[in-house]
């Protein structure tokens, strides 16, 4: 966001008749227009005006200047406007909040088979591959020919869809079917901002002025989540098998928010969620944060405001949890309403080696797929020698042609995309390239289809690699790849990429949420850019393979599609808590999953309640549901005030006398937070109700394993009893230590878990303690 003006506490918001307004940048009069999000009282529309459109357009602001109306998730609009204008809407009673808008950023075959789906028994069989439910996508678009999403034998289109297929360039109904169901795009936002500041126009000859795809983005996210089966997909050789979406008869809706080399707007993606939702889609799927490392609140953040509009009419909404890991407090998308997802590897993986002069092989992973260098050794250099950062990045125009030529080049990974920093070796006569992480990325590798042949190594063999070049008189490589390896061990790790709590804005709610196959995943790909997304890359592909939290968003997506289509009348608090508490903790060797970046043990700070188990979610025995007011009153209880409720849930709210605990929301995790400034025993009680979707007639009882020595971990009661009659049970939780003698880890906390069983079902719930103060 901007530059900040005036700054009002929450409890002056509450108070205020216009209770907050943000400027961005002082008012002077030769500030140029941008595009503004006014979050209006539309209980105050007199009834002199027909509809909400008429009474914005003559109260507020001019007809040319409005980009979009809201009116489902969301009551206001957006438009395009000056600083002076915006100080004068402002001042209107009936205004609760303006924002500006920000630009956000994308969080860039065998995975059914990994989370425990099979053809025979269980959720797909259950649920008929989800075929009547509908997917919402908001992403780069979609490539409406690829064969992932014919619509062979699906039956017709659910009656109660009422959205559009919106036409374009190169886009007309006949791209839509009984699969793709609905594309819409949403660019306002996008060019309002191209005409006030650097970015640039859609660019007709890049980009489609449509809902096709330019980018590749969305055409393999909306397959991840529902894509149909596709025999002999491969990319370029590698992965070569069945691809198929996580639920491969569920109907796609596409919401084109993001534009190729330009993000995604939050007018836009505001917009998206209130047609998607009147359009009528159970599931949506963003793979998409701010990107810029600051947590919004809830109340700017139009993610979580649209998201909330949808979760409180019964949609689902999966998100990315973000790329900025290793780091901690590095999870976005974190709305108690929204499921946020990081990533973790499958048990797939595309090896390759360098061999080095001195016979020493070290192991890395790409995607390379053109002639071979078929063991010949080539001289080896690292630019970054010269100690200039741009050439140990090999950043464009930073390399010397008579350094590099005919050579292999050592790369450092960062600041440029990793198949770019290829193409800049290629360009000065380089041979192949060795991309090499730092001690932020650690053993985290990504594959890509690089343009030359390129191998990605470890922070510990990038180190050895150049002391091999400072300690050789000729220092020589060659790079030999290994194409596809299956059933590797261990697996799932967490990805060193994949976002990490705790949460940075409400700490005693934890995220992630869970985690999901997020590395190295094939699915469809655009025919507009090759498999780098390059302009240079001439290449095409009819399935790429990518990485990202963005990934395993659309993993969650179908799979709460699959839920939805077996258990129609599950919320998606309900879904949620299905997903979270059959999620797994246990890799293939049955041990605690690993954390990519250190090699260690992982954490509920990076998984969540664990990795995404499809084979348990469709019978989890119980379920933690959550309703709106249950929102609301965790909203009163980290110290919002009803207008600035209002702004979220967009009808006028009541908090209680008593301030509600907001640790007492009915999540399916537990967060105890001691306060740092205490110096004995300290405790924390906590309250969840659980609803028996099992058996009727069941009898669950409690384990615990405590987070540490010297904590304690009380349950009342201890046994639960459920009946044709009763089916929803409540139990206390106090969690107790001693903070004197409290040994918090690495993370700041310590983790254990609570678990009810009724001889059938386990439902598992994180535990956390730790002694961070809310922000």
């Amino acid at each position: 966001m901007g530059k900040q003006v005036l700054k009002l506490t929450l409890p002056q918001l509450s108070f205020s008749v216009l209770f907050f307004f943000i400027f961005f940048s002082s008012v002077c009069s030769d500030q140029p227009s941008k595009t503004f999000i006014f979050r209006v009282d539309s209980h105050s529309k007199p009834s002199v005006f027909t509809t909400h459109y008429h009474w914005y357009t003559s109260e507020f602001a001019q007809q040319d200047t409005i980009l979009h109306v809201y009116d489902t998730v969301f009551h206001g609009f957006s438009a395009f406007l000056t600083p002076q204008q915006v100080a004068s809407i402002s001042t209107h009673p009936s205004v609760l909040a303006v924002f500006e808008d920000r630009r956000r950023h994308l969080h860039t075959t065998r995975s059914p088979q990994f989370l425990g789906l099979r053809n025979q028994r269980g959720l797909w069989s259950e649920s008929d591959y989800g075929s009547d439910v509908i997917i919402g996508v908001f992403d780069t678009g979609v490539w409406p020919e690829h064969r992932s999403f014919s619509d062979l034998n699906l039956g017709p289109i659910p009656r109660r869809w009422k959205g559009a297929c919106e036409t374009g360039a190169r886009f007309s109904p006949k791209n839509c079917n009984r699969k793709l169901i609905g594309a819409r795009f949403f660019s306002k936002g996008h060019e309002a901002g191209a005409a006030s500041g650097p970015l640039n126009p859609i660019n007709d000859t890049v980009e489609f002025r449509s809902p096709r795809d330019a980018d590749g983005h969305g055409t393999h996210t909306a397959s991840t989540a529902a894509g149909r089966y596709a025999f002999q997909a491969n990319m370029s050789g590698y992965a070569s098998g069945i691809a198929k979406g996580v639920a491969p008869k569920a109907r796609l809706a596409v919401y084109k928010v993001c534009w190729k080399n330009a993000g995604c707007f939050d007018s836009d993606i505001l917009a998206a969620f209130d047609i998607a939702v009147a359009d009528g889609v159970d599931v949506i799927s963003i793979s998409i944060g701010g990107g810029d490392g600051i947590a919004s609140p809830y109340y700017l953040d139009p993610i979580a405001i649209g998201s909330y509009g949808a979760v409180s009419r019964g949609v689902f909404v999966s998100s990315s949890a973000g790329n900025d890991g290793p780091s901690g407090m590095s999870v976005t998308n974190l709305a108690p309403w929204l499921t946020t997802v990081g990533a973790g590897t499958i048990d797939r993986d595309f090896p390759a080696q360098v061999i080095l002069g001195n016979g020493r092989k070290l192991s890395g992973v790409s995607l390379y797929s053109g002639a071979a260098l078929s063991g010949k050794m080539y001289q080896l250099v690292y630019p970054g020698k010269s100690g200039i950062l741009g050439d140990s990045l090999c950043m464009e125009n930073s390399l010397d042609p008579n350094l590099v030529k005919g050579k292999i080049v050592v790369c450092d990974r960062g600041s440029s995309p990793r198949v770019a920093k290829g193409l800049v070796v290629k360009k000065a006569g380089g041979v192949g390239m060795i991309l090499a992480n730092g001690i932020s990325n650690g053993e985290g590798l990504v594959g890509d289809a690089h343009l030359l042949p390129a191998c990605a190594v470890g922070a510990n063999e990038g180190d050895a690699i150049k002391k091999y070049i400072s300690t050789s008189a000729n220092p020589t490589a060659t790079l030999d790849f290994k194409g596809t390896i299956l059933g590797i061990k261990p697996a799932p790790v967490i990805a060193s990429f994949s976002a990490r709590g705790p949460n940075g804005l409400n700490p005693q709610l934890l995220k992630p949420d869970l985690i999901a196959p997020g590395v190295n995943i094939i699915a469809a790909w655009t025919d507009a850019v090759g498999p780098t997304g390059l302009d240079s890359d001439t290449r095409r592909t009819e399935f790429n393979i990518l990485s990202g939290t963005s990934m395993a968003c659309p993993h969650v997506s179908g799979a709460a599609a699959l839920l939805k289509s077996a258990h129609p009348d599950w919320s998606p608090a309900a879904i949620r808590s299905a997903l979270m508490t059959t999620a797994t903790v246990l890799d293939n060797r049955n041990q605690v999953m690993t954390d990519e970046a250190t090699g260690n043990s992982s954490t509920p700070y990076d998984f969540g309640a664990g990795h995404l188990n499809l084979g348990r979610a469709l019978d989890p025995g119980l379920v933690y549901d959550i309703t709106n007011n249950d929102y609301v009153n965790f909203l009163c209880g980290i110290g919002y005030g009803p207008k600035v409720i209002q702004v979220i849930t967009r009808t006028p709210a009541t908090c209680p006398v008593r301030k509600p605990s907001p640790e007492n929301l009915n999540y399916p995790s537990f967060v105890a937070m001691f306060p740092v400034s205490s110096k004995g025993v300290a405790s924390k009680t906590f309250i969840r109700t659980v609803t028996n979707v099992g058996s009727a007639n069941a009898v669950y009882r409690v384990s615990v394993e405590a987070p540490a020595s010297g904590v304690t971990v009380t349950v009342k009661p201890s046994r639960l009893v459920f009946s044709e009659a009763v089916k929803k049970r409540s139990y206390v939780v106090t969690v107790a230590g001693d903070t004197r003698n409290l040994k918090m880890g690495q993370s700041g906390a310590v983790f254990g878990s609570l678990t009810w069983t009724d001889g059938k079902h386990v439902v598992r719930s994180p535990i956390v303690v730790t002694q961070i103060e809310p922000l």
